[in-house]
């Protein structure tokens, strides 16, 4: 296990995800600091003893590395190179963590530009949803320099109980939209499943439970995604398939996964995530 060498972080985005994070590097010791454009957030934040900044510069001036956890690839253009962005106050050698979900081609060249500024990016995705942030038990899909990460695994493993290294900037990101894209894939078939059964007289809740013991069990059933809200899934999936275009790979079931997952949360009234 690497040896510590840094001493203080920064977290970019203060929510569901990033809060919890914060908790539990405060708890193994680490000095935190935190930035959410949301004031909200921001004494959400301040109640469990986090330190906040008013600007993500002022953030980056303080710290060895920064975890950025925000929603959308243009967020964290923004928190990077935005006014008053991360790069307007980093010292040479900071480290950016972005653990957002974001396009693999976004990702690649976000890490090229910011070694311009003297800083270095790697990919820390993270998955398991918010019940995993709040336990500590995330999963991170890892890439970028191999020895950055390495050297992050200290910070990494206060949230997470693994931390996989796929290879150069993007690829983590690539391994999290294609998890993302199996995750959803098993929702609505599941929800599919079960309403089926419900219809022809299986009770739902014996059904589940038999399903979990059989060859058909998966995350997805196994936690109830079905029964939470599924914020982010469009937008996984049209992550996805944007890239699959780029890239000439043909992918038909996500086409109808990306249909499906919207009526399901249209006939649920669930909450749609603003576009991008």
């Amino acid at each position: 296990m690497p040896e510590r060498t840094i001493a203080k972080l920064g977290i970019v985005g203060l929510g569901r995800m990033g809060r919890p994070m914060a908790r539990h590097l405060l708890a193994d010791g680490y000095v935190v600091c935190g930035f959410d454009p949301d004031p909200a957030a921001i004494e959400a934040a301040r109640a469990i003893g986090l330190e906040t900044a008013d600007s993500c510069a002022r953030l980056a001036e303080q710290c060895d590395a920064v975890i950025l956890i925000v929603g959308f690839d243009s967020q964290v253009e923004q928190a990077i190179f935005g006014e008053g962005g991360v790069v307007a106050g980093a010292r040479p050698g900071t480290i950016l963590l972005i653990a957002s979900t974001v396009a693999p081609g976004y990702m690649k060249a976000l890490a090229e530009r910011v070694t311009g500024h003297g800083l270095t990016a790697i990919d820390t995705p993270v998955a398991g949803g918010e019940m995993a942030a709040g336990s500590g038990e995330l999963r991170v899909f890892a890439g970028g320099d191999k020895d950055t990460v390495e050297s992050c695994h200290p910070l990494l493993n206060t949230f997470s109980t693994r931390v996989d290294y796929l290879g150069p900037a993007g690829t983590g990101q690539t391994a999290k939209a294609i998890n993302n894209m199996l995750l959803w894939t098993c929702l609505v078939a599941n929800v599919e499943g079960l309403d089926l059964g419900e219809a022809l007289g299986v009770d739902r809740e014996a059904l589940r439970e038999a399903l979990c013991h059989s060859s058909g069990a998966n995350w997805a059933l196994e936690t109830r995604a079905d029964e939470r809200p599924a914020l982010w899934a469009e937008k996984d999936m049209d992550l996805l398939l944007d890239e699959a275009a780029t890239s000439g790979v043909a992918m038909p079931l996500s086409q109808t996964v990306r249909q499906a997952i919207a009526a399901f949360k249209k006939a649920r009234g669930l909450p749609v995530p603003e576009v991008d």
